[in-house]
């Protein structure tokens, strides 16, 4: 971030803490840690840790947010923010708490912090498309395509929580409410899982189940109206980070693919016929979102540059003691439409709402 933006407060690397001695003292030294600890609860009574990175699985996150924020620590909590709703109103409680102590809790949706789709927000926001009729959001991966491939954590609910819909649904919902500035308030959901019994991780020649979904689909209805189709997947041959959305006004259209993540399509249905079609807005203007730090126009951007410019954000509420953005409280809303999904699913696809609001 510094060596990027001017910021008004400089983070210093002093911990990184890990599951495995060896391999965290060996990763503090290769990316520039001052030390490395495999005991996170000790960690949270260090006087000079100000600031908690939870890159852990969704097992653990409400255990050591809650700590740290309980400790005085500025938490940063991989998405989804939970395992379950119970879990994630208890954090977002413990987060509100500690806010109005100057602690400050955000959850990594990293795509939002994309330049071109921070630039669909704005236009969405001038109401460039007009009144809101449609979503359409996937995420296609095909890492699991291979029957063989092994049983990791991401494969087992008490683990992970869920299977596509926390890990690339999540992203999915974040990202349409953060666009639409509204919230999903019902759903109509199924899952399934396609691979019953994987190889387990420490011994190929046994196998344990799959108990997470491989694909969800669901249909929804967002507060002003607008409907919904969400899909996300792990067996899509062929598509490596497929994050896609397309949003339809009654004065225009937006499409982004992450797979071309510079770019925005744009049409403008306010134009005439004879010139009217979708037009490809390169994101990489001074004064685009984020861009003014970076390179001339056209030098394109990667997928790193949403985690820096993520931190960048973080560092910046916190510093300025505003709220960041997204919060628990937003972290919350997206862990209630999972739920809901899950809920839709176990009864045969049913309308379900979603609990809670802004």
């Amino acid at each position: 971030m510094g060596r990027v933006f001017d910021l008004p407060a400089r983070p210093e690397m002093v911990v990184l803490c890990g599951r495995r001695k060896d391999a965290v003292h060996q990763d503090a030294a290769r990316h520039g840690w001052r030390e490395a600890s495999d005991d996170w609860k000790s960690v949270l009574l260090r006087d000079d840790v100000h600031v908690v990175d939870i890159c852990t699985p969704g097992d653990s996150h409400a255990e050591i947010a809650m700590s740290a924020l309980e400790a005085g620590k500025h938490v940063l909590c991989e998405k989804p923010l939970a395992n379950s709703v119970a879990e994630a109103e208890l954090m977002a409680e413990a987060a509100d708490r500690a806010r109005r102590g100057g602690i400050q809790a955000m959850v990594g949706f990293n795509y939002r912090r994309v330049p071109a789709l921070s630039l669909a927000r704005e236009l969405i926001e001038q109401g460039r498309l007009g009144t809101i009729r449609h979503v359409r959001a996937q995420y296609l991966q095909d890492w699991l395509l291979d029957p063989q491939a092994p049983l990791t954590w991401r494969l087992r609910a008490e683990r992970a929580g869920s299977g596509a819909l926390g890990d690339l649904g999540a992203h999915l919902v974040d990202l349409a409410q953060f666009l639409l500035d509204e919230d999903i308030v019902s759903v109509c959901g199924l899952v399934d899982t396609f691979v019953a019994e994987r190889p387990l991780v420490d011994d190929a020649q046994r196998t344990g189940p799959v108990t997470v979904d491989d694909a969800t689909m669901f249909t929804a209805r967002f507060g002003g109206g607008a409907l919904g189709t969400f899909e996300a997947t792990r067996y899509a041959a062929g598509r490596k980070n497929g994050l896609r959305i397309e949003i339809n006004g009654s004065a225009g259209s937006l499409a982004f693919d992450f797979e071309s993540m510079n770019e925005l399509s744009f049409y403008d249905a306010t134009e005439g016929a004879e010139t009217a079609g979708f037009r490809r807005i390169l994101a990489t203007e001074a004064d685009h979102p984020y861009l003014g730090a970076w390179y001339p126009p056209g030098h394109v951007l990667g997928y790193e540059h949403t985690f820096t410019h993520q931190l960048r954000d973080f560092v910046t509420a916190i510093a300025e003691r505003t709220t960041p953005s997204p919060d628990f409280a937003a972290g919350l809303r997206v862990q209630r439409v999972l739920d809901a999904v899950q809920r839709s699913a176990a009864h045969h696809s049913r309308w379900i709402p979603v609990g809670g609001g802004r």
